[in-house]
């Protein structure tokens, strides 16, 4: 057990009365004010660095969309480690996003339920925080999701809209079609949604395009979406999102767990290996792959790289393990 994990996870976790979101919102407080003196070089140690879909990357281990939606602590984050960070999931229109609360940890089963729904301040308030900072040590994503309040027979401008506010600041942009808390969202994982929505978002330019996938996904769902990826020449697929099932939950978390929302953490670190190997699999190897959910420590990212995985990102794990796992993780993964 690491300093984090002895020390200040515990006082996160009695923040606000055990309210994760309040956990949440004060680390990124701490974060956005250290931020200004963070140590300006990307941490890189011999072997850690990496090409990706035409994007050099200090090291392979990001951190996942969801964690600093608002890009509020963007220079602290290469500070903790970082090879990248992912903005969003960011929206055309600022929404609030669902009711509080909507954030869960399971920590038996070292996992979280969320339900968040893209709560974010819009795209055009991003670009204009974006273009403040100026340019970052390491890469940035910037995770584009579908408005609440925009019908799904008009998502693809609303993914437009936002794509092109947010052009120039990302070095690569994903397409998040696959969060279980926006109504009707995953439905645009379907061939023909998917078809009209990366056709329109290719056309924008030519920056490096992923798409976001569900766990839940078949495999011949799976199948079809990488047909349409390819046929529109995405640039990568990131694997997985959260996820609706609940196997893997511990008996004393299953109360929490019963929450609507996406799980994510342990219990997805077998499926994002699978779904990584079957992207890796079924292309080939042409579609490179950012493998996400259920990295609690250095093997599991060391497993999903021999999976096929080129880079990997982090979330769950950070909450449970801290700091130290993301350095960790770099070094298990610097070959």
């Amino acid at each position: 057990m690491n300093v984090y994990e002895k020390l200040a996870r515990p006082v996160l976790f009695r923040l606000g009365g055990g309210d994760a979101e309040a956990a949440h919102e004060a680390t990124l407080r701490w974060l956005s004010r250290v931020a200004p003196v963070a140590p300006k070089q990307p941490y890189a140690p011999p072997g850690a660095a990496t090409t990706v879909f035409g994007v050099r990357f200090p090291n392979r281990i990001g951190l996942a969309a969801g964690m600093d939606k608002d890009g509020r602590a963007l220079r602290a984050w290469p500070a903790l480690g970082f090879g990248f960070v992912e903005v969003g999931t960011v929206t055309w229109h600022p929404q609030p996003g669902n009711d509080r609360p909507r954030l869960y940890r399971l920590p038996e089963t070292r996992a979280i339920v969320n339900r968040m729904g893209f709560n974010n301040a819009g795209a055009r308030a991003l670009a204009a925080r974006l273009a403040g900072l100026g340019p970052l040590s390491v890469p940035l994503g910037v995770s584009l999701g579908k408005s609440k309040v925009t019908p799904l027979e008009d998502a693809v401008a609303d993914y437009v809209a936002s794509l092109k506010q947010l052009y120039p600041y990302g070095d690569y942009f994903a397409v998040n079609v696959s969060s279980p808390n926006t109504p009707g969202l995953r439905s645009l994982q379907d061939r023909d949604h998917l078809d009209a929505l990366l056709a329109a978002l290719r056309a924008v330019g030519p920056k490096p395009l992923l798409v976001k996938v569900a766990p839940d996904l078949t495999d011949a769902a799976l199948g079809e979406v990488l047909e349409v990826c390819e046929s529109h020449r995405v640039d990568g697929l990131i694997a997985t999102n959260t996820t609706l099932s609940r196997d893997g939950v511990a008996p004393s978390d299953a109360a929490t767990a019963s929450q609507a929302g996406g799980l994510s953490g342990a219990p997805l670190t077998v499926r994002a290996r699978d779904v990584a190997r079957f992207v890796t699999r079924e292309t080939g190897g042409r579609l490179p792959v950012i493998g996400v959910g259920g990295v609690m420590c250095p093997d599991d990212a060391l497993r999903l790289l021999d999976a096929g995985a080129s880079l990997v990102q982090l979330y769950t794990g950070l909450i449970y393990g801290g700091p130290t796992l993301v350095r960790g993780c770099v070094r298990a993964l610097s070959r």
